[in-house]
């Protein structure tokens, strides 16, 4: 399904430029050059992200954002020729995403779009989505044909075995995997009670990749006495 982009700029010639930089990566584009045309839109159109400029003829972007976020949670990323802190400040105050500072590259404007959208994506996502080769959830992205981990947009280097962790943990989303049945998946070998240690040691390890803790886990919570699990 082709996501939605919301873009709203009164100079016609960066509103066109944007519309086809994204129209080129497959979004669906609802291109307007004042607010009132795009907040009429907001209300009949299920978007799922909002590129908005500051200035604009009638309702200003700082308007529109705060009309979206009375309503709906999709990201907004603010347009504008402004440079002043003060400005950006306002934007993120009233529910903005993110800031690009014209002129800009179109690219980056993409590259910006994506990122709110995946980031969108994982933290709104109730259980993990998954496939054969790539599981994702609480911003966690494991992709076993290139075996790489990506926490919150960021490459963690992780081993094969703390790789093979994870996966577990994460196909066991919301449930308790025990040390055994973690040691049996991963090592592919029979548990023995000395077992246990080799697991803790590698959780260690993977929790300190991740900034994570034990005291405090923000993913991988021990269960004492029976296993490890990531957290809905």
């Amino acid at each position: 399904m082709q996501e939605k982009i919301l873009v709203v700029d009164d100079e016609q010639s960066i509103a066109d430029l944007v519309e086809l930089y994204l129209k080129n990566e497959g979004f669906q584009v609802h291109k307007f050059y004042s607010g009132t045309d795009a907040l009429m839109c907001i209300n009949t159109e299920k978007i799922d992200l909002a590129v908005l400029d500051v200035m604009l003829p009638d309702v200003d972007g700082f308007s529109i954002c705060r009309k979206i976020r009375e309503h709906y949670n999709f990201p907004v990323i603010m347009l504008t020729a402004k440079v002043e802190e003060i400005d950006k400040i306002t934007g993120l105050t009233l529910g903005a995403d993110d800031y690009v500072t014209k002129p800009f590259q179109p690219l980056e404007l993409i590259a910006r779009v994506k990122a709110q959208l995946r980031r969108c994506k994982h933290y709104n996502a109730v259980e993990p989505e998954k496939t054969d080769t790539v599981l994702e959830f609480s911003g966690i992205v494991l992709n076993r044909d290139t075996h790489e981990c990506f926490l919150n947009e960021k490459l963690l280097e992780l081993t094969p075995t703390e790789f093979s962790i994870l996966w577990v943990l994460g196909e066991n989303y919301g449930h308790v995997v025990s040390s055994e049945g973690l040691f049996r998946e991963v090592w592919g070998e029979k548990y023995y009670s000395r077992d246990s240690n080799t697991v803790m040691v590698h959780i260690r390890h993977l929790r300190e990749k991740m900034q994570d803790s034990a005291e405090h886990p923000k993913y991988i919570k021990t269960v004492w006495g029976v296993g490890y699990k990531i957290e809905k």
